[in-house]
């Protein structure tokens, strides 16, 4: 199985270039498994995709831990150990990073004993053009792996940016198929790697982790150097409002999911909501078992309240 990660920035099209790829190795007859990782980042935070591809069915799931080749469309991410670079690298994986610093010098800073390779594009690849370095990094992959043939890399664009038009789909065959060419020299260095076998796992190591107390897993609103003094409770538009005849005294449940700490709990067991602090969420009324917390609207409340009190 071939086992291949994707390291770039967002909005540098390392996404599309898994699609890429996964798409030219699905051409040439492989079973393939693609997909990007990352959260809500921004543009320019550092993410990865990967790609798994094989002869047989794929059962493997989950991030790549022993990558064949890693791809690196932005040198910065190489020192930032957040970025997971170099993570599971050995002597038989290969790293192609697209850098102007030379081979040797990237040996020096990495200290790694696989092959690196480096992606000199030539000067007909718009560099400033960030999405398109994603594209030139597919096809230098498609290269390096060596069973990808030029048609199954321009079908593979053509099939995942067909909807942009065929100038824009015109323009990325041309940079896949200069990333295709840089790395002529090296084709077939990427070999497939050994399968992962389950026998020799070991257990995991079992964590027990001590249920806390309200008053330490929760925000301490009436503790000192807080904004006790902010009624933030004047910003609600509906009101959690607790009916004890349904309530089960599960207490930990409505008070460790309130944000703001506004649920305490008395002496007998029973939840009391901070109304001065409540800003209204409703992630307790979500959260209560027994559904014992209903919401209602603050105006509705405050005239019941006025008329309880007359």
């Amino acid at each position: 199985m071939y086992r291949i990660r994707f390291h770039g920035r967002g909005g540098q099209g390392m996404k599309t270039a898994s699609r890429v790829l996964g798409s030219a190795f699905f051409h040439e007859g492989f079973e393939v498994q693609d997909a990007p990782r990352y959260g809500a980042e921004r543009r320019g935070a550092p993410m990865n995709a990967y790609v798994r591809a094989d002869r047989a069915p794929i059962y493997e799931r989950g991030i790549i831990l022993r990558p064949d080749l890693v791809i690196v469309a932005d040198d910065t991410l190489v020192p930032i150990p957040a970025a997971g670079v170099l993570q599971g690298l050995d002597n038989r994986s290969v790293l192609l990073i697209d850098s102007a610093t030379p081979e040797d010098e990237w040996r020096k800073r990495t200290n790694i004993g696989g092959p690196i390779l480096v992606l000199p594009l030539p000067d007909t690849v718009d560099r400033s053009s960030l999405a398109m370095i994603g594209i030139a990094c597919a096809g230098a992959a498609a290269r390096l792996i060596g069973v990808i043939s030029e048609d199954a890399l321009e079908q593979a664009v053509r099939d995942e940016l067909a909807p942009l038009g065929e100038a824009v789909v015109e323009k990325n065959i041309q940079a896949a198929m200069a990333g295709y060419a840089a790395m002529s020299d090296h084709a077939g260095t990427v070999s497939e790697g050994v399968p992962a076998a389950a026998s020799g796992a070991g257990s995991p190591d079992w964590v027990d982790v001590p249920v806390e107390e309200v008053r330490l897993s929760g925000p301490a609103i009436h503790a000192g150097a807080t904004s006790v003094e902010v009624r933030t409770g004047l910003w609600r538009t509906f009101r959690p409002v607790i009916h004890y005849d349904r309530c089960n005294h599960c207490n930990w449940v409505c008070s460790s999911f309130c944000p703001d700490n506004a649920i305490s709990v008395a002496e007998d067991g029973r939840p009391v909501i901070d109304y001065d602090h409540c800003k209204g969420c409703m992630i307790c009324v979500v959260q209560c078992p027994p559904h014992a917390i209903e919401s209602v609207l603050e105006v509705e409340a405050a005239a019941a309240e006025r008329r309880g009190s007359a």
